[in-house]
């Protein structure tokens, strides 16, 4: 797995699985850039995904991953930002297709599972290449066509 970085953040409720996640892509070799939050301070994650979609939106950062207690206003706001194709999954194989089909950039995870299932998502999904098979990149086309 090698990537020019990753942006990484949560709000309050996932800060602590964060953490784990951060030390994780340590032990891969994964640089990435924390866009916090940085304490279990009660915060607005649409604040904080922005900033984790912007770094990949921007090219800064080449995928995002960010941590709520569901996933799902993470995967909300992150659509909102052009150029920012997340998806919410809950399953390895979620991840692995989110990744071969629809060349997701944005993780949205929930501290809802046990730690070493969210651990063996993230893994599945940054070891995930885009399968570019002409199918795929033509849905992606329409998919950007839709955020004019």
């Amino acid at each position: 797995m090698k990537f020019m970085k990753v942006a990484i953040g949560s709000d309050h409720a996932g800060l602590e699985l964060k953490e784990k996640i951060k030390k994780f892509l340590d032990s891969k070799g994964i640089a990435y850039e924390d866009c916090g939050a940085h304490s279990m301070e009660s915060c607005d994650y649409p604040d904080y995904v922005a900033k984790v979609a912007g770094a990949v939106a921007s090219g800064r950062c080449e995928r995002g991953i960010f941590v709520c207690k569901t996933g799902a206003g993470t995967s909300m706001a992150a659509n909102k930002v052009k150029g920012i194709r997340a998806c919410q999954v809950f399953s390895v194989e979620a991840a692995r297709l989110s990744r071969e089909h629809n060349d997701a950039n944005f993780l949205a995870l929930g501290d809802m599972q046990p730690h070493d299932t969210v651990m063996s998502i993230v893994d599945a999904w940054l070891a995930t290449k885009f399968s570019n098979e002409e199918r795929h990149r033509r849905r992606i086309k329409k998919l950007h066509d839709l955020e004019r």
